[in-house]
């Protein structure tokens, strides 16, 4: 209490701003929990349309951030390590997704992942559909999210010391063994918060998932579905079991990663 009269009126101010948009955040997400019954949840969560659409959800996010954290990491290292031409450029495409809208980069996605087209077809000769199936929802999950990835891997390895992977080359370690002994660990911290973000970015997307394969259902399409078909009473329940699940493994996530910090420091 003492240290609050001690604040400077300022301070008292940006507090107070604080707790407003704090409770823009909150207020919104305790309403709708308190608006909706315990009965609607259990039926809700009881529902085999809803349990398949979480876990729809999980998988694909999950193996997009994956899949992409294959060749985003090392593209990551070289934009920090390294000086190219159009470099400004390549940073800027890499944010693209974040400011375009979503439905059109479902759009944009189609054409290039269709059937007709030239990835869709070799895909669907190898028994790949996109379009209507799990691999188009990765696909699209991935394009929104990996920037993400991309940039907090990039600000992570640009915070290891140059110093010490110098001084392992000189000492003749080969390129790679010095990016997976000393670039990656030091930079594991920044990696994991990216693809923790990306993942639960791609988990929470909805516009270029609708665009590139309405079936089958990510529970952010089913949730869209249901407020159309029912109305909010049908919606809610479904909305707060997802975000429910969301938190949660957000902060095992957290936690995990916070443990990690803990051992290793």
């Amino acid at each position: 209490m003492s240290r609050l009269l001690d604040m400077e009126p300022m301070h008292l101010v940006f507090a107070a701003l604080g707790g407003l948009v704090l409770l823009f955040i909150i207020a919104p997400l305790v309403g709708m929990v308190l608006a909706t019954g315990g009965g609607d949840l259990a039926k809700t969560a009881a529902d085999p349309a809803v349990t398949s659409s979480i876990t729809l959800t999980l998988l694909t996010s999950m193996g997009a951030t994956l899949v992409l954290a294959v060749a985003s990491v090392p593209f990551a290292w070289l934009l920090a390590r390294r000086t190219f031409p159009l470099k400004a450029l390549v940073n800027g495409i890499i944010d693209v997704p974040i400011v375009i809208p979503h439905s059109a980069a479902g759009i944009a996605l189609l054409g290039v992942i269709a059937p007709g087209t030239l990835v869709g077809g070799a895909a669907e000769r190898l028994g790949i559909g996109f379009v209507g199936g799990p691999a188009g929802i990765m696909a699209a999950m991935a394009f929104v999210s990996v920037p993400f990835l991309v940039n907090a891997a990039r600000d992570g390895f640009a915070a290891v010391p140059v110093r010490l992977e110098q001084t392992a080359l000189a000492l003749g370690a080969s390129p790679l063994r010095v990016f997976v002994t000393i670039s990656l660990p030091l930079a594991w911290r920044s990696i994991l918060s990216g693809l923790i973000l990306m993942w639960a970015r791609g988990m929470s997307e909805f516009g270029a998932v609708l665009i590139v394969a309405y079936h089958p259902m990510i529970t952010p399409v089913l949730i869209y579905e249901r407020f159309g078909a029912f109305g909010l009473k049908y919606a809610r329940p479904v909305s707060v079991i997802f975000i429910g699940v969301c938190l949660a493994l957000f902060v095992i996530l957290r936690l995990v990663a916070g443990e990690k910090r803990h051992a290793r420091g």
